[in-house]
């Protein structure tokens, strides 16, 4: 019983081989021997006596040795004392126990001595770390002044960020890099790696923490960092998005402001731009309008499409290349559509204007071949008393075809939004112009 008993000792001994804690009383590790040697007792005793002598500390304190058992009797002035002296003394060989009976004192004047010894030794600690904490100081100095010398370097930003956005987020990124930097290598001269360790743990969980609370700005910063690298508009662009269309005025830190057709404003927060489907339909200059033209369903179809595409070929705003289209879309008892496209430069020519001139002019040359559906005509006869008041019958007559003059962008509306893009300093937008 006596080997098992051992060998499930040495079997668990390396267990024990961890880092101690100096606040927790350290329990003797090893086997306990069967024999009970005076001479041993002795030798602990002496052992113990000359640590207890060297420390200042342990001097109220003092030591029997009993079987092996160390007793500790005596006063202290603190309770980390007698931590620190069990420590010491369960790494004493053949130390079987440690018995504590140490009292705390509760003399006045000794526990004054007491404070003021510590006192004393932090204060020296302190004076002799001096010469480290000034260098610590001058190069943190040092580290924060150049990076405020560079997050000032406003042409140095601008060469670098396509907007002031960037360039001031930059700016701050400088500032603060070179704070944590200038705190990081300070505390590392002065020899605080502690106080270092646990301010970056609790930077880690500050920002985790925020990162949370404040998800809905986070997000809607990187849209605006991420629009204002990308610009996927310009100013002045007409753009859709979630079905709002509208010319852009402005793009800001907290969202997009658009100037609708019909004269209203619209701001929109620039995460919901991010993530939305925009249509941008001024970025490519060319353009393709669609119109529907019904016509009888019983004239030649083919000879229709042509004179669509022969009356879009002679329209001097379509363009000739990409080339016009026409095709029969849809045929039915009382009509039939012919869809025709053509391609328009934005650059000279209102959209709008060009698909409603293209529409008139392919309605007139089909009607003048004759194959436009009938449109029906409706009489209405007033009874009158009087047969001198009738009025003349007169046959209805189809109204003059009037070409419009221009067909140039709306130069009112495009005053209106170059007053609107007053440029008040939060404008992210770099305007490039189209070549």
């Amino acid at each position: 019983m006596i080997r098992a008993l051992l060998i499930l000792l040495a079997l668990a001994a390396p267990v024990a081989a961890q880092a101690p804690d100096p606040a927790v009383p350290q329990v003797p590790s090893g086997a306990i021997s069967t024999q009970d040697n005076q001479a041993t007792d002795l030798a602990i005793l002496a052992r113990i006596g000359s640590i207890l002598a060297q420390v200042p500390e342990f001097d109220g304190v003092s030591a029997r040795v009993d079987a092996g058992i160390v007793t500790l009797t005596g006063e202290v002035t603190e309770q980390q004392t007698v931590a620190r002296l069990e420590t010491l003394l369960a790494r004493v060989e053949g130390v079987v126990a440690i018995e504590d009976r140490v009292t705390l004192s509760t003399d006045l004047g000794t526990r004054l001595v007491s404070v003021r010894d510590r006192f004393q030794t932090r204060l020296t600690a302190v004076v002799a770390g001096l010469p480290f904490m000034a260098l610590g100081l001058a190069v943190g100095a040092v580290i924060v002044l150049a990076g405020g010398w560079l997050s000032r370097r406003e042409r140095a930003l601008a060469g670098i960020a396509p907007n002031p956005f960037i360039a001031g987020f930059l700016a701050q990124t400088i500032r603060l890099t070179a704070w944590i930097v200038a705190l990081v290598v300070a505390l590392d001269l002065m020899g605080a790696r502690a106080l270092l360790g646990t301010l970056l743990g609790a930077a880690g969980i500050f920002g985790l923490s925020l990162s949370f609370a404040a998800r809905d700005t986070i997000e809607g910063f990187v849209a605006t960092m991420l629009l204002s690298l990308r610009q996927p508009f310009n100013p002045n662009d007409l753009i859709e998005v979630n079905g709002l269309r509208g010319r852009v005025i402005r793009l800001t830190s907290r969202g997009t402001t658009l100037l609708t057709l019909d004269g209203n404003h619209i701001r929109i927060p620039n995460q919901i731009i991010y993530k939305a489907v925009l249509t941008n339909y001024t970025r490519n200059p060319e353009r393709r309008f669609m119109v529907d033209l019904a016509i009888d369903p019983g004239a030649d179809l083919g000879r229709a499409r042509d004179v669509v595409l022969k009356a879009l070929a002679g329209m001097d705003f379509v363009l000739k290349r990409p080339e016009p289209v026409a095709w029969l879309d849809a045929q039915g008892p009382e009509h039939v559509v012919i869809r025709a496209g053509g391609w328009v430069s934005q650059d000279g020519t209102d959209f709008d204007l060009a698909r409603g001139e293209a529409f008139r002019m392919l309605r007139h040359a089909l009607d003048a071949k004759g194959y436009l559906i009938p449109e029906p005509i409706h009489r209405i006869r007033l009874e009158q008393t009087d047969a001198s008041e009738a009025p003349a019958a007169t046959r209805p007559s189809r109204p003059a075809d009037r070409r419009l003059s221009d067909l140039g962008p709306d130069a009112a509306f495009e005053e209106m939004v170059e007053r609107e893009r007053v440029d008040d300093g939060r404008d992210l937008l770099n305007p490039t112009p189209r070549g």
